[in-house]
């Protein structure tokens, strides 16, 4: 299947029937294409390009496959199948094709290292789910070094092509409930990368992630295309921190016609994120697209650089564009996220084209993210600066609960931000102002009303 957004910010009607959640992923499965048993084949590989905006680098374009390998399958979803899908990999690397086989469920009850592959597609007509043995996960997953970070596995290597138009499911209600009870839980993101390179990863499902559902970290040159996103609990305890993609010490990377219903970032540059390219999204639920949190870790420069956005419909949000920076004092936006104190830079960011429908902000930038002591914050301004940012072609309407305001424009010093822009905000709250809290920018090159109070930060 194949989820295509137009260029026409007009979508959003439209796409509602296919971004809706349910709960019941496999049953889901089953009953489309997928689900039923065919004889084995391959899947051709999308024909994937970048339109209307093209990224630094050309999209990865590798040889044909000379050979197959199908992996087996208990088909319980029970036992797990960790073995059959290591011995495929192996056996096909170099030059082979993988095969999920269509109709066929496969369980994974063990943290895979991935980072060996080269030169290898990997076609997912299956349904994949982890185990939900948590403790086993808490103890055995992949950890990397940002923000309690760990992953089922760990995807890395060179020319690597998934596709298929299958679902992997990550088990989610399990860790929702664990973590309302226990917000020291380590919860694996869906999908885990650490060194991929040239790669294309698209026509993929992906359901219910514990945390995250992609953490891009030290790669370059790699596609994201036609993702599907969605995911929430059936019970009391919400589904948090449920990023679409969040990239970090990492250059090159698309993300591009795909719908996302989550729980916070739809897209997040975290530190070292540079020449990235994401455009033609529908995002629901989320807390917008985010450069940042950046200036969490004292001694630490964070550098987020050369970002295009493009062409986002974003609806029940509490941000549209967002650019989220910690202060230069000790501070915490819960238990389990704290810090404070780091420097870096923001540079050349551009949000472009943008549909906001109930949005609590339709822009936000803040320099004291993690502190709510507005006087704290600006007695010791945050020494990463924010310059070069330009927020044009945006246009809809707000939520409540900030209006008369529908942005906030807030640098924690005179030094800290230089060339912000907002042209061509169409943006309304419900009672018709455009309002914004406007602190230490150049407000005769914004496209809005400043002069409101301080209102908060999201």
């Amino acid at each position: 299947m194949r989820f295509q957004l137009t260029a026409v910010l007009a979508i959003a009607s439209a796409t509602i029937s296919i971004a809706n959640p349910t709960w019941q992923a496999e049953q889901s499965w089953a009953k489309g294409s997928n689900g039923h048993s065919a004889p084995e084949h391959t899947s051709p590989r999308p024909n994937v390009s970048c339109h209307p905006k093209t990224p630094h680098k050309p999209v990865p374009s590798p040889p044909s496959r000379n050979k197959v390998c199908y992996v087996k399958s208990h088909n319980d979803s029970i036992t797990d199948d960790s073995t059959y899908i290591m011995d495929a990999l192996h056996s096909c690397n170099n030059g082979g094709h993988v095969v999920f086989k269509e109709g066929t469920k496969y369980m994974i009850g063990t943290a895979l290292d991935l980072t060996f592959l080269n030169h290898i597609d990997i076609d997912i007509q299956s349904y994949i789910q982890f185990s939900n043995d948590t403790t086993y996960w808490q103890a055995n997953s992949f950890r990397f070094v940002f923000q309690n970070v760990t992953s089922f596995f760990k995807l890395g290597g060179n020319d690597v092509n998934i596709y298929g138009g299958g679902t992997i499911d990550g088990n989610g209600q399990v860790w929702y409930d664990l973590y309302a009870s226990n917000i020291y839980t380590l919860r694996p993101v869906l999908f885990g990368l650490d060194g991929l390179k040239n790669s294309v990863i698209s026509n993929l499902v992906l359901r219910y992630s514990p945390e995250y559902y992609h953490f891009i970290a030290n790669s370059t040159n790699v596609v994201f295309d036609n993702i599907n996103i969605a995911g929430g609990s059936k019970s009391k305890n919400l589904a948090k921190n449920t990023d679409g993609w969040d990239t970090y010490r990492s250059s090159d990377i698309t993300i591009q016609n795909s719908v996302i219903n989550n729980g916070d970032d739809c897209v997040s540059f975290k530190p070292n994120s540079t020449n990235i390219l994401v455009q033609n999204l529908w995002c629901n639920g989320s807390h917008g697209i985010s450069v940042g949190s950046l200036g969490q870790y004292k001694g630490e420069y964070d550098i987020v650089q050369n970002i295009y956005v493009y062409n986002i419909s974003m609806h029940n949000a509490s941000d549209g564009a967002r650019i989220k920076v910690w202060p230069n004092t000790a501070s915490a936006l819960s238990g389990d996220l704290q810090g404070g104190g780091g420097s870096g830079m923001v540079q050349n960011i551009t949000y472009d084209t943008m549909l906001i429908d109930a949005v609590d902000y339709a822009i936000e930038v803040d320099q004291c993210y993690g502190q709510s002591n507005l006087t704290l914050c600006l007695e010791y301004p945050s020494p990463l600066t924010i310059s070069d940012i330009v927020f044009k072609n945006f246009k809809g309407k707000t939520t409540k609960k900030y209006q008369p305001e529908i942005g906030t424009f807030a640098c924690s010093s005179t030094s800290a931000c230089k060339n912000i822009v907002a042209s061509g905000i169409d943006v309304l709250s419900p009672n018709g102002t455009d309002s914004a809290y406007c602190l230490n920018v150049d407000e005769s090159v914004l496209d809005v009303k400043c002069g409101g109070p301080y209102l908060g930060f999201n």
